[in-house]
């Protein structure tokens, strides 16, 4: 079966700011786009209502997604747009489209006033379902978001791309997030910005003096750490620039930070098949809740 990256559509904002990116994305990888709506059953009573009867619901489930595909189709020369209804829970039905994916891409409304997202219950039990990578889409995501300003400091998609921003554990790197990263920054053109936060040991806690050299020494073995796990895929990915960044503190925080100047942030969620329920992690969390650019969740085991 034919590798597409399929993207969530519902009509919102948020869904068509995702939709574009997505069929950028495509457009990167020689794929072709897919766009998936979900027609969520209701109770048979309101089906039954004049005002949303089964024909009116059937004819405004065709419309959205047949009218971005050709929105999309101008837009995008040469991507290939097609579109897909499914019928049931959104979450599970998009876990379920995901399976023949090579990315699956979903809109979250950005947060008024400050930056980020606020990442619905149905992204969030999508990402915790699917071992495909998703990527989130804030509403109001534009191209030249992704891209330097031009000379003038106008924002401009013609400008080369920003930093794709990798946030790396370097106690547990996986080779399935690294290889994402360094392929989508290859994709681009543009640097790979690896960013690790590391934390003093647990007795700094207790009030002891600080230690400006043992402060030091630490951050030398963090970044020492960082670039031993990067040469490998320095060698794989030769054209590449790499730009370490290993710093004390939260490692959510850093790549939150960081992501103010990429075009793309990659993190991980490590699978867990547990009976009481899937999570995200602490980290992918905050990440997901409060970067300013797409975040692409990678799973691993």
């Amino acid at each position: 079966m034919s590798r597409t990256v399929t993207v969530g559509l519902d009509g919102s904002p948020e869904s068509r700011a995702a939709a574009e990116w997505a069929a950028r994305e495509a457009k990167l990888r020689g794929l072709p786009l897919k766009l998936v709506h979900v027609w969520e059953p209701v109770p048979e009573p309101i089906a039954q209502a004049p005002l949303v009867g089964s024909e009116t619901r059937a004819h405004w489930s065709e419309r959205i997604p047949r009218e971005a595909a050709e929105g999309l189709r101008l837009r995008h020369p040469g991507v290939d747009a097609a579109v897909e209804q499914m019928s049931g829970r959104p979450a599970y039905a998009l876990a379920e489209a995901a399976k023949d994916a090579e990315l699956l891409v979903l809109g979250s409304r950005g947060l008024s006033g400050i930056g980020g997202f606020l990442v619905g219950s149905v992204g969030a039990a999508v990402i915790a379902r699917t071992e495909t990578p998703v990527v989130l889409v804030r509403s109001g995501e534009q191209a030249a978001d992704e891209h330097e300003k031009d000379p003038a400091g106008i924002p401009s998609a013609a400008t080369a791309y920003r930093p794709v921003v990798l946030g790396l554990d370097t106690d547990r790197p996986h080779d399935t997030v690294m290889a994402f990263a360094f392929e989508e920054a290859a994709r681009r053109g543009t640097a790979l910005k690896v960013v690790h936060g590391w934390n003093l040991p647990p007795y700094f806690v207790y009030g002891l003096p600080a230690d400006p050299q043992l402060d030091a020494e630490l951050g030398r073995q963090d970044a020492a750490a960082l670039a031993g796990v990067l040469s490998p895929w320095r060698q794989k990915y030769p054209d590449v620039e790499v730009v370490e960044e290993s710093r004390c503190g939260s490692p959510a925080n850093h790549v939150i930070d960081a992501s103010h100047e990429a075009s793309l942030v990659v993190v991980g969620r490590r699978i867990r098949r547990s009976p009481i329920g899937a999570r995200i992690g602490s980290v992918t969390h905050a990440v997901l809740h409060h970067a300013t650019a797409p975040v692409a969740v990678i799973a691993h085991d």
